[in-house]
């Protein structure tokens, strides 16, 4: 009987005598109670990190860092809407969308690789990687056999394929396995999906086994998993969820695919910090049982511009994910090691006569002096042609995927009294004549307004409404942006609208004429009256170094910050977070550009540079 002493020792000599690194193929299989790597037992020590989160030049330290707590195997979810932008025009060359460098890398390091390529998969990021250009279709229905969302799927797996195909771990690459769909069981019970979704993956190359992944109960099991693939816990760390999995199918093995050291978190929440002694608990209890796992994460990364999901298990739920994906890591958002990040790598090391090799050199943080910046121009300055529909259509009905849309309407009848949106995905504020009457966020329910009176004859009743991200989880998947129903004045349906697209993916390229704030009234009612709200402000910052800075927006308060062209995210005076992490490539030597867009705010406020996200 080999000991889980020996079984560690064996999984340490593989990772540090280099032998993952030459080149060869290997064979991976799933024995009947342990994963096997050219025909010897395998223990997978996973960290998971997403690519997509990480800025390319800090994909190699990211993976050393995951090496050197222990890890043997690095997790990768592939989004799938990152890659395609619109159907049919696909990216894996550019920036942080080259997942096959991202995977190469890993073998560089000597880490095996499981690949999550969905088509779903949740990881709170916007619709949980599946396009939204699916959403035009009205009655679409998702994560089943529907025609035209399987063809999509397969345009999708077809050209990712050629990405990941060479990679293999029998083509002489790092994938160990690959994910079939994702906790599928916690959604619906199509099993002849998920069959059709392995047997597309096997007619377009893939040879390694597959897995699926899913909570540690019969019903999600039944509906999640298919006879062949490995069980995957999310998450398994006691002989309950395991004998969960033996009896679900005794003849595959089974580990916790997603082992949870943090947690996420949503704006208007407290920051998630998971008690450390019940993740070491479950590490602890995974080593002594030699059972294979993945720690969800092992670092988070960043949610980038508009990439952040949300969840909802109500009707008139929403809850949005907020930029950082710190996810209280072992590794944090910058990179840095945490005191979980010691205590993980003690305990691996643990179980092992090998050294674990060092971690790397911290990447260089710095502070950035507070500067000023100053109002130049609006949202009501750069807006594009109208376009018109009887009433109010999404943002996916234009082929806008995500950021701000206005939506404007005479009114004719009714003039003054409850207004209600149905239903505001996801933050509006409402206007009339161009003054501000009030803001309306989807979260509750809560969606009627009171409009005042006006002596106006034909008032001008304006809806700016701001896109936080499409619900990633659970039954209420589909979720279009926008006013995604009507709007009634007193009970009467308001018709005839112009809608102008604000997608916002940088912002305007010149933004402005003099500073709304101070300029005398414009000729136009427009610009006079609106420049309180929806205001760009400008700023410049020098530097004769760089390095990673979080800029601080306490002094703002709500919408989006670019540096140098580059969206960092979503600010949002609620809380909690209010310092958005920048990575050094995005920051040059001289001088660099920031840009706000706050939606509620007219009076300028500096912002400066500092070191923690907290």
């Amino acid at each position: 009987m080999i000991t889980t002493k020996i079984k560690s020792a064996l999984f340490f000599f593989l990772l540090f005598t280099g032998s993952l690194s030459a080149q060869g193929l290997h064979h991976f299989s799933l024995g009947k109670t342990d994963f096997l790597l050219d025909g010897k037992p395998f223990q997978i020590i996973s960290g998971e990190m997403h690519p997509a989160r990480i800025p390319r030049e800090y994909w190699r330290h990211r993976i050393r860092m995951a090496k050197a707590m222990g890890c043997n195997t690095i997790a990768v979810y592939i989004f799938w809407n990152y890659h395609e932008s619109s159907p049919g025009v696909f990216d894996f060359s550019t920036g942080n969308k080259d997942i096959a460098t991202f995977i190469r890398l890993c073998k560089e390091e000597g880490l095996w690789v499981l690949l999550r390529p969905g088509p779903y998969v949740c990881a709170e990021w916007d619709w949980g990687g599946l396009p939204s250009y699916l959403l035009k279709i009205p009655d679409i229905k998702v994560r089943c056999r529907d025609p035209r969302y399987i063809s999509a799927v397969t345009r999708y797996v077809t050209r990712l394929s050629r990405e990941i195909v060479p990679l293999q771990c029998d083509h002489g690459g790092p994938i160990l396995m690959v994910q079939v769909e994702n906790e599928y069981g916690s959604y619906a019970n199509d099993k002849g999906y998920l069959s059709e979704l392995r047997s597309l993956w096997r007619r377009m190359g893939i040879t390694v086994p597959f897995y699926t992944a899913d909570g540690p109960t019969d019903f999600m099991l039944e509906a999640g998993n298919l006879d062949g693939c490995a069980i995957g816990l999310d998450s398994g760390g006691s002989d309950a969820d395991f004998a969960t999995a033996d009896r679900h199918n005794p003849n595959v093995p089974a580990f916790s695919s997603e082992t949870y050291p943090g947690w996420l978190t949503h704006w208007k929440e407290q920051w998630q910090h998971p008690d450390t002694a019940g993740i070491m608990k479950d590490v602890r209890y995974l080593l002594a049982h030699h059972r294979s796992f993945n720690l969800y994460v092992v670092h988070g990364g960043t949610n980038f511009g508009y990439t952040a999901g949300a969840n909802a298990f109500t009707p008139v739920q929403f809850q949005p994910d907020v930029t950082s994906y710190d996810y209280d890591a072992p590794i944090n958002e910058q990179g840095r090691a945490t005191p979980k990040y010691e205590l993980l790598r003690q305990l691996i090391a643990s179980y092992t006569d090998h050294a674990l090799p060092e971690p790397p050199a911290p990447i260089p943080v710095m502070e950035i002096p507070a500067f000023p910046l100053e109002p130049v121009s609006t949202i009501w300055d750069h807006l594009p042609a109208p376009k018109f529909s009887p009433q109010p259509l999404p943002m996916e009905d234009f082929d806008q995927r995500n950021g701000m849309i206005l939506y404007r309407t005479k009114l004719i009848g009714h003039k003054s009294g409850n207004l209600t949106i149905t239903e505001p995905h996801d933050y509006a504020l409402v206007f009339l004549n161009g003054k501000f009457i009030d803001t309306v966020f989807r979260d509750g329910g809560n969606w009627t307004v009171k409009l005042p009176k006006t002596e106006v004859k034909d008032p001008v009743l304006e809806i700016l409404v701001e896109s936080m991200g499409h619900i990633n989880f659970a039954q209420y998947l589909i979720d279009r942006k926008g006013i995604t129903d009507r709007v009634t004045l007193n009970g009467m349906t308001l018709i005839n609208w112009e809608t102008f697209n604000l997608p916002l993916a940088a912002p305007p390229a010149t933004p402005g004429h003099a500073a709304p704030a101070t300029t005398p009234a414009s000729t136009t009612a427009r610009t006079a009256t609106h420049r309180d709200k929806g205001v760009f402000f400008k700023g410049k910052f020098d530097l004769t170094t760089t390095a990673d800075t979080y800029f601080d927006l306490s002094g703002y308060k709500k919408g989006v910050i670019w540096v140098n062209g580059h969206n960092l995210g979503r600010f949002w005076y609620v809380g909690p977070q209010q310092h958005l992490y920048c990575p050094a490539s995005w920051l040059k030597k001289g001088t660099n550009e920031v840009i706000v867009l706050d939606l509620l705010q007219d009076q300028p406020a500096s912002i400066k540079g500092v070191t923690t996200l907290e």
